[in-house]
């Protein structure tokens, strides 16, 4: 069997789901084929000359590891030749019987990463990549590791990327320029990303780095997008969709935008019997030639669906081992019309609910991910609180002010904030309660940790763990202004004017337990058993990562 050079794979591979005898593998090759893991395989299909394939590998054992391999029509594609690095694995997750040892689980987790830009100034701007460097950090692990089994035990168990993978509407200067070469910069999106092949460049150029998708190919990744991932304050408003309905150059970019995001994306968070039930994704492999139109016409109808109660639902649920993550589209699910203003359209809303109640004695640890947190520093919750009451009133002052400094997060949500806040506590007073339930965040770059509590005593401890940007930055100023949103008399003060202004008491209360904390950063949350911890570290200048917190929550 010969070796197939590097042009064979363009992106890829990418382990996502995996179940206890399953696995699923993306990948994204030069030409049309057959792609092959361990034995499994599954044609190409094609999107606007992209050729992309999901391989479902199944019948494999519970709690192993097997290393694998890629083949394209019998010729080997991954690994790579001359690279040195170590195999790529997967391992499946362990049957209820073996978890009930309490084996330590890492989930890993983290947002905002801003490719790498090839100017040398706006390197040094925006720092490390801290994924970069957790990759680097795993690789040498690995590598050193004594035996397959030593090297596996290093391995996370998965790792969440919540949101912003891309910046579509911040391209690089590299990317830049190729859009001049392209297109030139007088269409009406300018220099940011237009169409499909553009989305396509950006994600090869954010996926591409040698350590990045060495994890990648290894690590079970979940994806939900974040606004940059199509453009700054997406669906933030009624009135900014408006804005955008005004622009002849939008329905061909939010189309793509979705396309490409169910591509490269979302396809890989299904499970295997959810991806086999899908109608689209039948369609599309079974697609003769390319299934551009299918794609447009599915995004055409979830932009189309939000500010409507029903809408295309991007979230999902993984189970790991005892651990649950219910991984929350907190954007294109909104409602956003003049009856009602939500964050998730009440037909998710139900369907994250009953997730969050089944079968609890299978659950120690619930966790919740949204791109943007639910918890916010207080005093910010109530100004975001406040302005979506001036801005419902009409106030086109309120409105400009949301959109300028993004007061868009669940507290500018109020009614889903009250309903995800009974969520919780229903979850955490109930006689087979977790014994954790942690909203995972990211969107604000920069992290902190904050327990919740509420009227009704929990048997659950409940956190917001908030960790961005894996690599971006932040005004200066705004550090003060974050640092300045925990501190209690300045809430103290802001809750007073916030009830003036008729906004009503929150149904949870919450303290910092760590944070703020600015810089790229990386968060993992460590399980044994009913017990957990999580350990947030930022990357330094010489690209290796310290940590800054390690807090324990149980």
């Amino acid at each position: 069997m010969t070796t197939a050079d590097h042009g064979g794979l363009l992106l890829g591979p990418i382990l996502r789901h995996v179940g206890t005898t399953t696995a699923s593998v993306w990948v994204e090759t030069a030409t049309p084929g057959q792609v092959e893991v361990l034995g499994h395989s599954a044609p190409t299909f094609t999107v606007q000359d992209r050729h992309y394939a999901l391989v479902v590998v199944r019948d494999l054992e519970p709690g192993t590891a097997r290393t694998y391999e890629v083949h394209l029509d019998g010729g080997r594609v991954w690994p790579l030749e001359h690279t040195g690095m170590p195999a790529s694995r997967i391992r499946t997750r362990a049957t209820s019987a073996v978890v009930a040892d309490p084996a330590r689980q890492r989930i890993v987790f983290g947002s905002c990463r801003y490719p790498p830009t090839g100017d040398a100034e706006l390197e040094r701007q925006y720092g490390v990549d801290a994924l970069d460097a957790y990759g680097a950090r795993l690789l040498a692990r690995v590598r050193d590791a004594d035996d397959d089994d030593a090297a596996t035990a290093e391995l996370p168990d998965a790792l969440c990327l919540l949101g912003d993978q891309i910046y579509a509407d911040e391209p690089t200067p590299r990317t830049q320029e190729w859009i001049r070469a392209r297109r030139g910069a007088d269409t009406g999106t300018s220099l940011e990303i237009a169409d499909y092949a553009e989305y396509a460049h950006v994600y090869s150029e954010s996926w591409s780095d040698p350590e990045l998708r060495w994890l990648f190919s290894t690590v079970p990744t979940s994806m939900i997008f974040d606004d940059h991932d199509i453009r700054d304050d997406w669906n933030t408003s009624s009135a900014w969709r408006e804005e955008m309905a005004r622009q002849s150059w939008w329905p061909t970019r939010i189309r793509a935008g979705l396309a490409s995001y169910w591509v490269y994306q979302h396809i890989g968070n299904l499970d295997p019997d959810t991806l086999a039930a899908d109608e689209l994704y039948k369609a599309v492999t079974a697609a003769d030639g390319d299934a551009w139109p299918l794609l447009e016409a599915h995004a055409a109808r979830a932009d189309a669906a939000v500010g409507e109660p029903e809408g295309v639902r991007w979230t999902y649920r993984w189970d790991l081992g005892r651990t649950r993550l219910l991984m929350v589209d907190s954007r294109c699910g909104r409602v956003l019309n003049d009856r009602e203003r939500l964050m998730i359209n009440d037909e998710t809303f139900t369907w994250i609910e009953k997730q969050a109640v089944e079968d609890p004695e299978q659950v120690d640890h619930l966790l919740l991910g949204s791109s943007i947190p639910w918890l916010m520093p207080p005093a910010a919750a109530q100004v975001q609180a406040m302005n979506e009451r001036s801005a419902a009133a009409g106030s086109r002052w309120a409105e400009k002010l949301r959109q300028a400094v993004d007061l868009e997060h669940w507290p500018a949500f109020r009614a889903s904030f009250d309903r995800l806040a009974r969520l919780v506590e229903r979850v955490g007073a109930s006689s087979s309660a977790p014994q954790t339930v942690c909203v995972l965040s990211g969107d604000v770059h920069h992290s902190y940790a904050a327990r919740a509590r509420f009227a009704t005593p929990t048997r659950s401890r409940v956190y917001q763990l908030t960790c961005s940007p894996v690599r971006n930055g932040v005004p200066w100023f705004m550090e003060y202004v974050f640092d300045a949103g925990w501190m209690r008399p300045f809430v103290g003060l802001v809750r007073r004017v916030g009830r003036w202004w008729g906004v009503p008491e929150e149904p949870v209360a919450w303290d910092p337990i760590g944070g703020p904390w600015f810089g790229n950063a990386v968060a993992t949350l460590e399980i044994r058993g009913r017990t957990a911890r999580v350990r947030f570290e930022r990357s330094g200048r010489d690209g290796t990562l310290d940590a800054v917190a390690d807090l324990p929550l149980t």
